[in-house]
């Protein structure tokens, strides 16, 4: 016959038919598996991580290591988007895939982003989705060589600002040099951007 923990004789083994009390089980535990660890998502979207940018909507994982000035009245720094004919000759003169399928657009007005907070997103926005690049490539005319996150601008502590590619399909030019992925490049005034198949973003100066 068993004893309870209260030192009662039970005629069961579970549970103590004199005053109820749980019989103590005898049989060893296993050691609980601890989960296997998951990779780490974005807030945002819920995008699994691949890098310092979420490749869906261009959250920066690391954004807040940074402590940034950001002014609050007016922008110091102004991003001008453009057509540029010269580089897309270029671009058809390498001959991509799709290259015979990209038309210079006929009419593309200049359109000033302000460049603000910790970090600008360059891209294009799609349907379906709630992110959406500060400067918007989709148009119209829209870029066909611009991909959905194509490229960052972070603020620097001192005010000046750094470029990154986070891996954009097409690449990106800065100054007419080639951009390593994940390698910020400092930009200023008069730098002038290239991406896509004809975009041109000019840094310039704005007030501050």
């Amino acid at each position: 016959m068993a004893t309870c923990p209260q030192g009662h004789p039970s005629g069961t083994d579970d549970y103590c038919d004199v005053c109820g009390a749980q019989m103590s089980d005898p049989r060893p535990t296993a050691p609980r598996q601890a989960p296997p660890q998951q990779a780490e998502s974005c807030p945002v979207c819920a995008t699994p991580r691949v890098g310092q940018f979420c490749e869906v909507c261009g959250h920066s994982f690391e954004g807040g290591a940074l402590p940034v000035h950001v002014p609050v009245t007016g922008a110091r720094w102004e991003a001008v988007t453009a057509a540029d004919r010269a580089y897309y000759e270029q671009v058809i003169a390498q001959g991509g895939p799709d290259a015979g399928a990209m038309a210079f657009p006929p009419y593309c007005p200049e359109r000033s982003f302000p460049l603000v907070g910790e970090q600008v997103r360059i891209g294009r926005s799609r349907r379906g989705r709630d992110q959406q690049p500060e400067i918007d490539l989709a148009g119209p005319p829209t870029d066909p060589g611009v991909s959905g996150l194509h490229a960052v601008l972070l603020a620097q502590p001192d005010g000046s600002w750094m470029l990154v590619d986070p891996g954009s399909a097409n690449g990106t030019l800065v100054n007419g040099r080639p951009v390593t992925v994940n390698v910020p490049v400092r930009v200023g005034a008069g730098d002038r951007i290239h991406l896509g198949a004809w975009t041109v973003i000019t840094i310039r100066e704005g007030t501050p």
